[in-house]
């Protein structure tokens, strides 16, 4: 395994892929120095002399200014480094990139629904409409339990804290998201259980499912009836009949959609997993499937890069406003655009938002960018997609499945238990967390700075994600684990 990495000729930082002890002489392409300070691992040092104010360069790009000298050697972190970020900026387009290349089909075994899209699970949901039932869906999945047998997967309930007491788009996009759930393709049926006297009842949500088959999806108001539960139950029984009528069949890699998010990132996710990430991106893109992108705070700073790909002057405009209007968000609630990066996130080594930015946007890969979605919007396009969403991570995974994802791809160098609506697959920057944490890691990237070329390790993980449509479960799965976060943008009642 290499000691370090200099991402790009340009940098003017490199990478510790191990921690490193002060008084350490480091050689590599470019450079030769001596540490004057402990380096972490994940963690920037100075290859050359940097003055206070100058640019600090990684991944070829600006991560920010020096704030005092730096030495080679020494340790470059939020104690020298500031970002160079502002607020909402006006951008010019500047194409560049092309088509990716078809290459041979690919499949897997899903489940092909009415309405011609496919599912990798088979599951009942239970989507309550506001949060007051949220303990009566809890006890009906419990209850359910039976109904796991033939075809029929799981039982879940999606609990939440909304549906009522909300105003203008943010009572709207709830009411967008239960009714994307309710359309997706993983759930073999669905029970759509309301309270009755919520802002965001049956008859509302109908108007935002649209049509649906009514042997898949039912409906029950608690209020109208004397028992729910046991109403709740003999529904679900007609639902798991119908659902149970499907099987896996064959059916080509074109036809999935995958969600790529990051979240409690360190100084190796943009180095081993992201770039795995991307590389499994351009691979599934080059065999016509569907990929989507999202938290946009962690754009910023690299947006640029996202907006020359696009692939025309509309969908560049469309990425333009994702920015600026999420920027503007943040501004409206007096908050600072650049300051992001967790506390993990600086532990792990990363500086900046730039920082943090240029490494998120690497999962997105060299595809050309052929849609942009608004929050709650259905995919449409094959192709990379980008999706406005903030970063919190089960926010985001839950709006990347309420968009149509059937998987998630959630890279990460601290780790996180946490689980969305469709199946999420753990991808660890480092062998250290796939090691120490293995009931939550799927997919070890920490591989590619020791045993294991870019090409093959995307492979490798391409076909997890095959496998994993196909029916294997994510450790996620195993453990029990399903959540659902709606994205809480306005005011309570």
């Amino acid at each position: 395994m290499q000691d370090t990495i200099r991402i790009n000729a340009k940098d003017t930082v490199a990478v510790a892929l191990k921690p490193i002890p002060e008084g350490t002489h480091l050689t590599g392409p470019g450079f030769d120095v001596v540490t004057v300070t402990e380096i972490p691992q994940g963690h920037k040092f100075a290859i050359r002399p940097m003055k206070a104010g100058e640019e600090v360069i990684k991944y070829g790009f600006r991560i920010g200014y020096a704030t005092k000298d730096i030495l080679p050697g020494e340790w470059v972190h939020v104690h020298n480094v500031k970002t160079a970020l502002g607020e909402v900026l006006s951008y010019t387009y500047h194409p560049t990139g092309k088509d990716l290349a078809p290459t041979e089909d690919a499949w897997f075994l899903g489940y092909r629904r009415k309405d011609g899209r496919t599912g990798v699970r088979n599951e009942l949901w239970i989507i309550p409409t506001v949060g007051c039932v949220n303990s009566i869906v809890q006890a009906v999945e419990k209850r359910a339990g039976y109904l796991i047998r033939g075809t029929v997967e799981d039982v879940v309930a999606f609990t939440h804290p909304y549906g009522c007491s909300q105003m203008g788009d943010d009572q709207d996009n709830t009411r967008k998201i239960l009714a994307d759930l309710v359309n997706h393709p993983n759930a073999g049926g669905v029970l759509v259980m309301g309270l009755g006297c919520e802002n965001s009842n049956i008859e509302e949500l109908k108007k935002y499912i649209g049509e649906y088959d009514p042997n898949r999806v039912k409906f029950l108001v608690c209020q109208d009836v004397e028992d729910e539960q046991e109403e709740a139950l003999k529904l679900l029984e007609e639902l798991a009949e119908y659902a149970g009528s499907f099987v896996r069949e064959k059916t080509p890699a074109s036809e999935l959609v995958i969600g790529m998010k990051c979240g409690g990132s360190d100084g190796l996710s943009g180095i081993t997993a992201n770039p795995v990430v991307g590389a499994f991106s351009d691979l599934l893109i080059s065999k016509g499937g569907t990929t989507i992108l999202t938290e946009v705070p962690e754009m910023f700073g690299a947006e640029t890069l996202l907006m020359d790909r696009c692939a025309d002057e509309a969908l560049f405009e469309k990425t333009v406003d994702l920015i600026n209007d999420f920027k503007e968000y943040f501004t409206s609630h007096n908050q600072t655009i650049y300051e992001n990066p967790s506390p993990g996130n600086k532990k792990g080594g990363i500086s900046t938002l730039e920082d943090k930015s240029l490494g998120c946007t690497q999962k997105s890969g060299s595809a050309l960018v052929k849609g942009v979605l608004a929050y709650a919007e259905p995919v449409k396009t094959k192709g990379l997609n980008l999706l406005s969403a903030p970063g919190n991570d089960l926010v985001a995974a839950t709006a990347c499945a309420a968009s149509g994802a059937q998987i998630v791809l959630f890279t990460t160098g601290r780790g996180t238990p946490f689980a969305s609506p469709v199946p999420t697959l753990k991808i660890s920057s480092n062998s250290r967390l796939a090691g120490n944490k293995a009931n939550w890691i799927d997919f070890n990237a920490g591989r590619l700075v020791e045993e294991m070329s870019m090409e093959e390790l995307s492979l490798d993980l391409f076909r997890l994600v095959l496998d994993v449509a196909s029916g294997r479960k994510v450790k996620a799965e195993e453990a029990g684990f399903h959540d659902m976060a709606i994205f809480k943008q306005g005011v309570t009642l």
